[in-house]
């Protein structure tokens, strides 16, 4: 007699495959529509309703090949040829062909009819979701699109920006910057990579670069904007230049530089990033000499933005992923979202993700007022880039670890999502900067440049537009009042050992300034104000540790914030810190 077999036990792990990311977000699309207005936002709704749903589906698929399979440095042809090449996993190639062609990211503030920046952060918050690697490369050729126009001859733009604003797949270019070195790292006035000026047959001017740079990051790109220092030029930052490498001469001879390895990176596998050594090649001096720097600066800001709309993304996608498990897994008898220990755990991961949603949606509504050279808003990009950056991209690594906490053992393991999501967001705190750097610019920007008193009357201009109670305007005024006197004192005495915690200060006060404004904006839902005051209450407000704080009364709250259900002003209201006496 044959032995029955037995039937499995019905799963209890939850799979997200296939949900919409955007319209599996409530508040996204309410918030887009009241900063884009009802006509720009219905003309790019249904891309992101058919991008929300991609992510999910195709893309996400793509990018775990992708991840699975890094790219590969070839040394020759089948021919023998010593030409170089990257051989990219055919799925990392399909999402270049969506990235760039079909969604237009890296071109799309380049044309003639580009939509507001905020059009361009949205799609790219979504297809973050799906694939992290690939969007260094396309901020990076966006943002050395935007550095050419801005200091380029009118040679070279006329050159370069048809193939870096096309959305043809077989002919646009892709951009990189290839600045770092190992003895300079951050303290880019020690870069050594030389740049000899010479005239050639015809009279023009030739410079050729010489030199290692440890970390190029698409590092078969078609274009590079490098720092490097001219043979006469003088030691530090004021003696370095700006350079544009094509990857290809005019003549189409391959350009003076190789590839001597790809880095065999922790996240962000599926993109190549490699050292490259510089013997002699052409490339073309972008603005002044001496300029170099501040030029690249603009560029680096731009990638930092990047950065903090990538972290935005991840830990969007990190909570996704952990609302579906907690809604859909049970345990003891009930839902794991029922237990309250379970919905504080997920309101840890909820304010920081809607704190660098807010973060860099108001940035790039500043934007264009900044590049239109109105100077408050000029001001207030130059400290909010840095501050959504440093914060957002170190939140990101504790959200996505405490997502795949939620998934529990499957959530280790690498057919699941989390830990790509992990990897990955270790990169932010990194790149374009570490935490100490970029926090020390947030200092610099408020002693030198005065960013943070234009920051300040930006947004008590923006509470007094809110039609929000009276008391948490007070609120929120004074703890931006408070933060803002922390940072001018460390800023001023050069108190370099405290000013992560006074930028994690102001970041925290001004996002949740931005927040309460945003539900005033939304209307008909206070759910932002509620969150405001709990960033208030639990990140600005001191509390004694070794005093557990009774949450029974605010669990009906609370458990509507989890849900992402709409909120009544009184709900909201409910949630404001009780004093303002030891703040």
């Amino acid at each position: 007699m044959a032995e029955q077999r037995q039937e499995p036990a019905t799963s209890n792990i939850p799979d997200s495959h296939g949900i919409n990311f955007f319209t599996s977000d409530p508040s996204f699309g309410p918030l887009l529509r009241s900063f884009l207005g009802e006509s720009t936002y219905n003309n790019v709704k249904d891309r992101l309703v058919d991008l929300g749903q991609r992510a999910s589906d195709e893309l996400d698929v793509w990018a775990s090949n992708a991840d699975h399979n890094p790219p590969v440095l070839k040394q020759r042809t089948r021919r023998g040829e010593a030409l170089q090449s990257i051989e990219k996993h055919p799925d990392y190639v399909a999402l270049e062909r969506v990235a760039y062609s079909e969604l237009g990211l890296a071109s799309m503030s380049h044309r003639g009819d580009a939509p507001p920046p905020l059009v361009k952060y949205a799609l790219t918050y979504l297809f973050v979701q799906a694939e992290f690697g690939l969007c260094c490369p396309v901020s990076m050729t966006d943002s050395l699109t935007r550095t050419l126009r801005k200091f380029g001859s009118k040679e070279l733009v006329d050159r370069y920006l048809p193939m870096l604003a096309s959305q043809d797949f077989d002919t646009l270019f892709q951009g990189a910057m290839f600045m770092t070195e190992q003895a300079a790292g951050s303290d880019t006035g020690r870069t050594v990579t030389r740049a000899t000026r010479s005239v050639d047959a015809n009279g023009k001017e030739v410079w050729k670069l010489t030199g290692d740079k440890w970390f190029c990051s698409n590092a078969d790109a078609d274009l590079a904007m490098v720092l490097a220092r001219p043979d006469d030029a003088p030691e530090g930052i004021k003696g370095l230049a700006l350079f544009l490498l094509p990857k290809v001469l005019e003549d189409g001879t391959r350009n003076a530089y190789h590839i001597v390895r790809l880095k065999d990176k922790l996240g962000s596998r599926s993109m190549a990033s490699g050292e490259i050594v510089l013997e002699g090649a052409e490339a073309y001096l972008i603005g002044e000499v001496g300029r170099g720097f501040h030029q690249m600066a603009d560029m680096i800001n731009m990638s930092r933005l990047s950065n903090g709309v990538r972290a935005a993304g991840l830990m969007r996608r990190a909570l996704n992923e952990a609302l579906h498990v907690a809604r859909n897994r049970s345990a003891f008898g009930r839902k794991l979202i029922e237990m309250p220990l379970m919905q504080r755990q997920l309101m840890k991961m909820m304010l920081p993700a809607e704190q660098a949603r807010s973060m860099f949606m108001q940035i790039a509504t500043l934007l264009p007022k900044s590049d239109r050279g109105e100077a408050l808003a000029a001001k207030c990009v130059r400290i909010l880039t840095p501050l959504v950056k440093f914060r957002a991209c170190r939140d990101a690594r504790k959200v996505t670890g405490d997502a795949m906490e939620v998934r529990g053992g499957v959530g280790y393991i690498e057919e699941w999502a989390d830990p790509r999501l992990v990897r990955d967001s270790h990169l932010g705190s990194i790149w374009e900067g570490t935490s100490n750097i970029v926090a020390l610019d947030v200092a610099r920007a408020t002693r030198r440049e005065g960013s943070l008193e234009s920051l300040g009357q930006y947004l008590n201009a923006q509470l007094d537009e809110a039609a929000l109670p009276e008391e948490s305007v007070e609120l929120l005024r004074d703890v931006f009042k408070r933060a803002s006197a922390a940072m001018d004192s460390v800023a001023e005495c050069g108190r370099d050992e405290s000013v992560r915690e006074a930028a994690s200060a102001v970041y925290n006060a001004t996002s949740a300034i931005f927040m309460a404004t945003e539900a005033a904006r939304v209307g008909n839902d206070f759910r932002r104000l509620a969150l405001a005051h709990l960033i208030v209450k639990h990140k600005l407000m001191p509390r004694d540790p070794l005093a557990p704080a009774n949450v029974s009364a605010d669990a009906d709250v609370i458990r509507k914030l989890v849900d992402e259900a709409p909120m009544t002003l009184e709900e909201a209201m409910s949630l404001m810190p009780a004093s303002l006496e030891t703040v």
